[in-house]
């Protein structure tokens, strides 16, 4: 059979001899290729340290000797720069894929068509999809909607997801709908589901793989209600730390492996407000607002300074840029603003764009959005002449400044926000933690911040009764 000759090359991609479940997998995803199934879809779950990394990446590497094409996709940049890192292939973000905007002045994305033949997409980090209809910016406004009607629009095209559902799910809800056979189903596809739940043998090695396997092992029996236990004395990949020490920590991991592959993980934008003042103004010695070299992370959606840039579809909310230069400040409308270049970390293009600088301290969505309609009003003062009220918001919306970029530092960041990220060194605050917000979400929120790190994790301010002796 020709899936024994594509199991074949998997398995000589994978470099050594998969044992047990990735084993399995293998078969399973090798008849999976070859079959002529129409509406097949393959939902790949997978825990952290099950190697399903492993698989997947020889997956890939196996289907282009054999000249089957793929498509890599993920929900975020940083979480395609992984997934590019770990397979050795391009990636692109699904809004990259498989949006166009409608034209040049309309800021609106409908679904593009899908000109690919028999390519399997296959998209990571799916327990990050969401199918609740915020973003309506974008084709129907439900992305996992969206995604399955491009994939299956195309002749011969067919979907693999990967997810961890141990992980965060999208903000706002409960499950991740992407990793619902249930709700996969109801697309009219055929699901083939594989939980990848062994941890190889490499894993058992690592605090962080043991601390998060601990993590979902509670979750899958449901007893999230008392804290975890830590150990760490076998370990040394996982470090205790307290406030007095964390300075310092911070300053080695900047000088060991740099800014950028160094995170904070909070569970509140106002613990990471108050993290990035404190590591700009103690650790970095920046005394100005802003300073060449900082790292900024994008709060909002922007499709405005993009527009000279058609390598760039829009500039999106996560995307982490470096100030690379800083040009002129304005005063206007009762904020302040600058003109910055900015290098993007994870496509590496530079732009020039308008900065918000009132919304480096804001902590929470809502209050931006408070400044924004403040904002919107005071630039439609500008046009009095203009007493149609569609073509007036038509005008603001062609405002530089009204355009202007909404973001924070990005040294400190809330676990949603790093999520599809990882970094060599990951701190993460324990902050004010009452007894009974200790519960599933808890449990979620911690596994994933412990899984965004590759090489240490800094527990910092952690009680003493969450470690063993």
């Amino acid at each position: 059979m020709i899936s024994d000759f594509i199991s074949k090359r998997i398995r000589q991609e994978f470099g050594f001899e998969p044992i047990g479940q990735q084993s399995d997998l293998i078969e399973k995803l090798s008849v999976f290729i070859m079959s002529n199934d129409s509406h097949k879809a393959f939902l790949l779950k997978g825990y952290a340290g099950t190697g399903k990394t492993s698989v997947v990446s020889a997956l890939v590497r196996a289907l282009n000797s054999l000249e089957q094409k793929t498509v890599l996709l993920a929900p975020t940049g940083r979480a395609a720069k992984v997934l590019s890192s770990y397979s050795g292939f391009p990636a692109f973000t699904i809004h990259k894929k498989i949006y166009r905007q409608k034209s040049i002045s309309d800021f609106r994305f409908q679904l593009t068509d899908n000109l690919h033949k028999n390519t399997l997409f296959i998209v990571d980090e799916a327990s990050m999809i969401s199918n609740s209809s915020s973003e309506s910016t974008f084709g129907s406004g439900r992305l996992l909607d969206d995604l399955i009607e491009f994939v299956y629009s195309g002749e011969g095209c067919s979907l693999l997801l990967l997810g961890d559902t141990a992980q965060l799910p999208p903000v706002e809800q409960s499950k991740s709908p992407a990793l619902e056979v249930k709700e996969l189903k109801s697309f009219g596809l055929n699901v083939q589901e594989f939980i990848l739940t062994s941890v190889v043998r490499q894993a058992l090695e690592s605090g962080i793989l043991y601390h998060a396997t601990n993590l979902r092992m509670h979750l899958a029996r449901e007893t999230t209600n008392t804290h975890p236990k830590f150990r760490l004395k076998q370990f040394t990949d996982i470090e205790r730390l307290s406030g007095i020490d964390l300075i310092d920590a911070i300053q080695r991991s900047y000088s060991g492996v740099g800014v950028e592959d160094t995170i904070v993980v909070t569970r509140s934008n106002k613990r990471a407000n108050m993290y990035n003042e404190g590591i700009r103004s103690q650790v970095m010695m920046r005394e100005e607002q802003l300073s060449n070299g900082d790292l900024l992370m994008v709060t909002r959606n922007n499709y405005f300074w993009n527009k000279p840039y058609p390598e760039i579809d829009f500039i999106a909310n996560g995307d982490v840029l470096e100030v690379v230069r800083i040009g002129k400040s304005y005063e206007m409308y009762d904020f302040h603003f600058v003109d910055l270049t900015l290098r993007s970390l994870d496509f590496d293009w530079e732009i020039d764009a308008r900065v918000w600088l009132d919304g480096l301290g804001s902590e929470n969505p809502a209050h931006m959005n408070e400044m924004s309609n403040q904002l919107f009003a005071k630039v439609a003062e500008d046009y009095p002449e203009i007493t149609v009220r569609r073509k007036l918001v038509r005008k603001v919306l062609e405002n530089e400044f009204f355009n202007s970029l909404q973001v924070k530092f990005a040294y400190a960041v809330t676990c949603h926000k790093a999520q599809g990220g990882q970094w060599k060194k990951v701190f993460i605050d324990h902050g004010y933690l009452p007894d009974d917000q200790i519960n599933t979400e808890y449990y979620r929120w911690l596994y994933t911040a412990l899984t965004r790190a590759t090489n240490q994790v800094y527990l910092i301010n952690y009680p003493d009764e969450w470690f063993e002796d």
